[in-house]
């Protein structure tokens, strides 16, 4: 079985005058990297005799639909894949991870979710929840913090302030519920607070494992094209030499900087991948808002 079980490394980089650790989760592998890579770790390493197909949902070019079609190409499974809606501009040209996922042989279908009629008494079907929001991903995040510590350890850093974005939550939750001693801060991507905290709740009804949430103030839509994150994108890769996702990175980034009193401590970034859904992003940015025009206001300097 494929192995994505190597500790991911750990760079130090240099952004806008601050000192930050960087765990590299989107380097473990290039169809399971960063939180697909931890989220699926569990059906990785697994045997399922029983399981002949994944059904999941989803937006089209979502990164956790690449690699459950990654995941059921390996295993010679069935993936069908639900879909609320697909631009027409993407049924005419696939790209990214709706081009990747297609290849491997998903099947789209277009409904409105749930549909428990898809999977209810059938035991060769294998559910995932959209982004992979289920109590299986506790696996393999429980390891990534496990190499967090042990990192700790090794470098006498006795407590971190830790940081990712969040979409479903998901492995900001079982991160804070392995790591007592250190803080776990998410800002939420899809929807607000309120909801980041909502589905919280669906995994661990304890708040005490829960992360501690922070937010711009301004109201954020979920794959809307924002200046404000194209900018930083482009910042960041000049100033680390990193290239991040576009779609969850960027506000993270925003709102961090935003937020002083999460760097009072040694800070430690995930990077959770999703870099192949730049393909389609990119290309989105680059057409509202031209990098010619970017650096003639001296963003990049």
């Amino acid at each position: 079985m494929l192995d994505v079980t190597n500790p991911s490394v750990v760079d130090t980089i240099t952004f806008e005058g601050h000192s930050f650790y960087l765990k590299r989760d989107d380097l473990l592998h290039p169809d399971f990297s960063g939180n697909k890579a931890r989220k699926l770790h569990y059906f990785l390493e697994n045997d399922f005799p029983d399981i002949s197909k994944i059904v999941s949902y989803g937006s089209a070019q979502s990164n956790a639909m690449y690699s459950l079609s990654v995941l059921a190409k390996m295993r010679g499974w069935e993936f069908e894949y639900t879909v609320d809606h697909v631009a027409d501009y993407l049924l005419e040209n696939p790209h990214g991870n709706y081009k990747g996922a297609l290849d491997n042989g998903m099947r789209l279908r277009q409904a409105q979710p749930p549909f428990p009629e898809l999977v209810e008494g059938n035991k060769n079907i294998l559910f995932i929840e959209e982004g992979g929001r289920q109590k299986e991903a506790e696996y393999g995040i429980k390891i990534l913090a496990e190499e967090i510590i042990n990192w700790q350890k090794e470098n006498n850093i006795d407590t971190l302030n830790i940081f990712l974005p969040s979409g479903t939550g998901t492995t900001a939750l079982f991160l804070q519920k392995y790591l007592p001693d250190n803080t776990v801060y998410t800002n939420p991507c899809v929807g607000d607070a309120v909801y980041l905290k909502k589905q919280f709740f669906e995994l661990e009804e304890d708040e005490n494992y829960h992360p501690s949430i922070i937010s711009l103030d301004k109201k954020h839509h979920f794959g809307k094209l924002y200046r404000e994150n194209y900018k930083i994108w482009l910042k960041l890769q000049q100033q680390t030499g990193v290239v991040f996702d576009l779609l969850y990175d960027p506000l993270g980034w925003r709102t961090l900087l935003a937020h002083p009193e999460v760097l009072s401590k040694p800070i430690l970034y995930i990077h959770q991948g999703g870099v192949l859904g730049n393909e389609s992003m990119l290309p989105r940015y680059e057409r509202k808002y031209k990098k010619e025009e970017l650096e003639n206001e001296n963003i990049l300097q």
